[in-house]
């Protein structure tokens, strides 16, 4: 791979690490009282409303691809806000796992979609990977218990951010900004939808005080716009299937992180699960098929 090659894949596990860290900040939200659809529209709908000036701004640029734009909004706004809702309900490690079937979806849209191929380095490397979550919250365990609402979430929350993925990816003449801007506001027109359809009243808004404010806005204006502008940077410049799979390093920081800050402990199979989704995003990341087919 070369060294223009690899500034994109960088971005793109920068990206994961702070995805990967995300669960923690939104725990102590929940903590203090914040459900997830408030959550969501306090910070990525009120940066996506703060940032419309600038989409607008644009329009020339995306004009003619406001279908596609249309579909970022639609897709990733659910992709955020369902995962966001999803870590707030469920556990951390399940979440993860099952929002992780997203590089399958990422490489079969990127093949159907795109026409880009799918090696075999990379088709290893997404059943190492998917092989890895899955030991990592318990094999064949994992099936017992019935889904839930939060799994159900995650689980469309993976779906949705492939597909977002794959029309980042295609949509090369819509600006960077427009693109990261569009999900923000995507993420708030879902959870105003969420909170209608739960019939939320005043009960989900807590009182605001100076610190969960500031809390607030450091998450939505900081740690949400960085983390979303690199991954769409990285989604837009990298193959749709090699993006997918590098993103499952976001479920190894989450792992790791949730061990070391959340004190949950670790099984021998576990650890061998965060090895094989290492190899994994290893495997992907030097992987030097990059030809596309028609």
């Amino acid at each position: 791979m070369s060294r223009a090659a690899w500034g994109p894949v960088a971005v793109l596990l920068f990206s994961a690490s702070l995805w990967g860290l995300s669960w923690w900040p939104l725990k102590g939200f929940a903590a203090a009282g914040l459900s997830g659809p408030v959550l969501v529209l306090l910070t990525y709908g009120v940066v996506g409303l703060v940032g419309l000036p600038w989409l607008l701004r644009e329009r020339a640029q995306w004009r003619g691809e406001a279908g596609k734009l249309l579909l970022l909004v639609i897709v990733g706004g659910w992709a955020n806000a369902a995962f966001v809702n999803a870590l707030v309900l469920g556990e951390v490690v399940r979440v993860m796992l099952l929002f992780y079937l997203s590089p399958v979806w990422s490489v079969l849209g990127g093949r159907w979609f795109l026409g880009e191929a799918v090696s075999r380095r990379r088709a290893c490397a997404v059943v190492l990977a998917l092989a890895g979550a899955f030991l990592v919250v318990g094999g064949f365990g994992v099936l017992d218990a019935p889904l839930s609402a939060a799994d159900m979430l995650a689980l469309s929350a993976g779906l949705a951010f492939a597909g977002n993925n794959v029309i980042s990816r295609a949509a090369q003449s819509i600006p960077m900004l427009s693109k990261t801007v569009s999900v923000f506001i995507g993420c708030g027109l879902v959870s105003l939808l969420m909170l209608a359809l739960l019939g939320a009243g005043p009960g989900a808004w807590p009182a605001p005080t100076p610190m969960l404010v500031l809390a607030l806005a450091a998450y939505g204006f900081g740690w949400m716009v960085l983390a979303t502008a690199t991954w769409q940077y990285g989604v837009t410049h990298v193959e749709a299937g090699r993006s997918g799979v590098i993103l499952i390093a976001e479920l190894l920081v989450a792992l790791v992180s949730a061990t070391l800050i959340g004190g949950e402990t670790l099984a021998p199979r576990e650890w061998i699960g965060g090895a094989l989704i290492t190899a994994a995003a290893l495997l992907e990341a030097t992987d030097t098929s990059t030809k596309e087919t028609a």
